[in-house]
């Protein structure tokens, strides 16, 4: 259950807005903070990069690619197994072969670590290397700096993390946030910093995104930067580029991902290809799909690995799936663990490469920060998701005692420890939710303006596309459509999806959801619903129209707010928190008439309802009740509860009394007490 929000409109800003670009684009504009024409020219007029020469130690950078090209110095790019990783020694490794300089790259395994490490570097020393560029990488790499410099290699380090307080020692670091770095945009992926570096070295800047802005594009979705100011600017060459079909290898990727590559979008970066690309670091050696990219005009080899990357994809997906089935096992077995602040999970040998996925998953679905843990060998590594306003970095440092290794962001981490500290370390989680976040923030949805079925018009859907292309910090704008009837519904592809017309405001739209079967659709026609969803334009037999995609909806009018208190106050009493003796004859049942009323509205469910959807479409019946008295069925096995808590009625074989003996016993004498 996820909050809705709408952010109010900047009324000051109305009119200069408003006037430029009409009240539906306008007003999702000033809904994003883009509240003067200034910042509308900023967002909107990006053209060009800015001045790489800007950037602390570029003109130091330059001089030392050009002496190693010039002296024939032997050059090693050392970049990193993830997509961004991938893209910047490709394009960073084929600039300076067509140079002629004598260059080769190195990736690591993903089983030894992220960034540079003494024993790669002493094989890459033993083999004659000159001079080390890293790329997306080397920022903290302090000890193997020194380790270079006793051994008379050159070092020179791009990269964009955040540095640590000393930086390495190295002839040139350029990173975009030094604190000593006067360039005007922050935030580019370690690609763009790449890109930076070749335009410098070309002092040709349309001739590079020309060349290697397509690489620069897919880095920069991958890496799930915010796509605003330059960002923006490098993905928009980068589809075009693309959609031009210039790099084979790239160009085998996507046909062999199923997109069209004349209207390749940033979504189609983002769900389809750069998974592909990660896939090999994930799964095997990023090695095969850097081959891959360096394909420029090889179709035949491009064809081939592309093939290899889809399998390696397909062994990805299958990983994970083992993974969410044990964590399905798990979670039917002790249910507690998903009512927690924080989900915790361990498994054996679950495959390192892939627990990050599976962790983003579980939070999607569950709303809350998920850690998982692989224990291989005595040796256990995890991940960390989490929502917005729970912080990882904070959770890793305040447990940090039994971890032999770990780092992160506020939305994401991971670590290392011995496998006989999971317990204590799990222990220390929730011991830090309790004492920090007594009450966790609420995930939420955000729509960018209310609107009716009348005000998406095909003429106004359009004008979305200038907010394109869409990714991090700038989101496919959402609207919240209050009080829609339901029109129609139908089942597409068997049942799998649900189609359903909507009436709001005059005018109706179809809506699609990929996420909903058919059968688990609640409303009838007739009903009315709020919906937040976002719009676009279906053509077919040469007629546009538009059409709404479901991103999520609730009864018309529905009082999220004693659906979030109730769900709250359930996982407390689950978690033995208690509750206050005032609330509990409201959501523990004090009545055979209570049990029953619930009894019946599983039995009319058929078993197709979760327990969400049953108290969201039944206002009479609170949700913490609900679910205590679904607990308290289980425990008499008079029902089945399946993933979601979706019940369903079991056949009972003996009457008994629910309130003599079990769960609602407990719970009426401790409230009672």
């Amino acid at each position: 259950m996820k909050q809705w929000t709408v952010p109010a409109a900047v009324t000051a800003a109305n009119n200069e807005i408003t006037a430029e670009f009409g009240d539906f684009l306008g007003g999702i504009l000033i809904r994003r903070g883009i509240v003067t024409l200034d910042s509308a020219r900023a967002f909107f007029g990006c053209d060009s990069l800015s001045d790489p020469m800007l950037m602390s130690d570029m003109r130091q950078a330059v001089e030392m690619v050009r002496s190693a090209i010039d002296e024939d110095k032997r050059i090693t790019v050392f970049g990193d197994y993830d997509c961004d990783g991938v893209c910047s020694t490709v394009m960073l490794y084929s600039y300076l072969e067509a140079q002629g300089a004598d260059v080769d790259f190195y990736i690591p395994d993903r089983s030894e670590g992220f960034g540079m490490s003494v024993a790669a570097l002493e094989k890459i020393a033993a083999n004659g290397t000159e001079l080390v560029i890293t790329v997306d990488n080397g920022i903290s790499a302090v000890k193997e700096a020194e380790f270079l410099k006793s051994k008379g290699v050159e070092l020179l380090i791009t990269d964009h993390h955040q540095p640590n307080a000393s930086l390495p020692e190295c002839g040139a670091c350029v990173d975009p946030n030094r604190a000593d770095d006067p360039s005007p945009f922050k935030d580019l992926c370690g690609a763009g910093v790449v890109l930076k570096l070749l335009i410098a070295l070309e002092e040709d800047e349309d001739f590079v995104l020309e060349s290697y802005a397509d690489l620069a594009a897919v880095a920069t979705v991958g890496d799930v930067v915010p796509l605003k100011g330059e960002n923006r600017y490098i993905v928009q060459r980068g589809l075009d580029n693309i959609r031009n079909e210039q790099n084979a290898g790239l160009t085998a990727l996507i046909k062999s991902a199923r997109c069209h590559i004349e209207d390749i979008s940033s979504n189609d970066l983002a769900f389809r290809i750069c998974p592909r690309i990660n896939a090999a670091g994930r799964i095997a050696n990023a090695e095969k799909a850097v081959r891959l990219l360096l394909c420029e005009d090889d179709a035949d080899t491009a064809g081939r690995l592309a093939e290899e990357l889809e399998l390696l994809n397909n062994k990805r997906k299958t990983a994970e799936n083992k993974i969410l089935e044990d964590v399905q096992k798990q979670t039917a077995e002790d249910p507690g663990i998903l009512k927690e602040r924080v989900i915790v999970l361990a498994g054996e040998g679950w495959h390192h490469g892939v627990i990050g996925i599976v962790c983003s998953k579980i939070l999607e679905k569950y709303d809350k920060p998920v850690v998982m843990i692989s224990n291989e060998n005595g040796k256990a590594r995890g991940s960390v998701r989490s929502i917005e306003g729970f912080s990882v970095h904070k959770m890793l440092m305040e447990c940090s005692a039994p971890l032999t290794m770990f780092g992160g962001h506020p939305r994401s981490g991971g670590f290392s420890l011995s496998a006989d500290k999971i317990g204590e370390f799990t222990k220390l989680i929730h011991k830090y939710a309790r004492e920090y976040y007594p009450k966790m923030p609420l995930p939420s949805v955000t729509a960018d303006m209310e609107a009716t079925c009348a005000d998406l018009t095909v003429d106004s859907v359009k004008l979305l596309s200038r907010i394109e292309p869409c990714g991090e910090r700038n989101p496919v704008p959402q609207f919240l459509l209050r009080s829609c009837t339901v029109k129609s519904k139908r089942a597409m592809k068997d049942g799998l999806y649900t189609s359903f017309d909507v009436e709001a405001g005059g005018a109706t739209l179809r809506t699609i959801t990929f996420k909903v079967p058919f059968d688990r659709f609640i409303p009838n026609v007739g009903d009315k619903i709020d919906m937040i969803a976002t719009a676009e334009i279906n053509e077919y037999n040469g007629k546009a129209r538009a059409e709404l995609r479901l991103v999520d909806y609730r009864p018309a009018d529905f009082r999220e707010d004693r659906f979030i208190a109730a769900s709250r106050v359930y996982e407390e009493i689950c978690r033995g928190e208690g509750c206050d003796n005032r609330l509990a004859p409201r959501v523990i049942p004090q009545s055979r008439e209570e049990l029953m009323k619930i009894y019946d509205l599983v039995k009319m469910s058929g078993g197709k309802r979760t327990a969400e959807d049953l108290a969201k479409f039944d206002g009479s019946v609170n949700y913490c009740m609900l679910r205590i008295t679904l607990d308290a069925f289980a425990e008499a096995k008079m029902v089945e509860l399946g993933e979601d808590c979706t019940p369903k009625i079991l056949p009972v074989t003996e009457k008994r009394d629910l309130f003599a003996e079990g769960l609602l016993f407990e719970l009426n004498k401790q409230f009672k007490g």
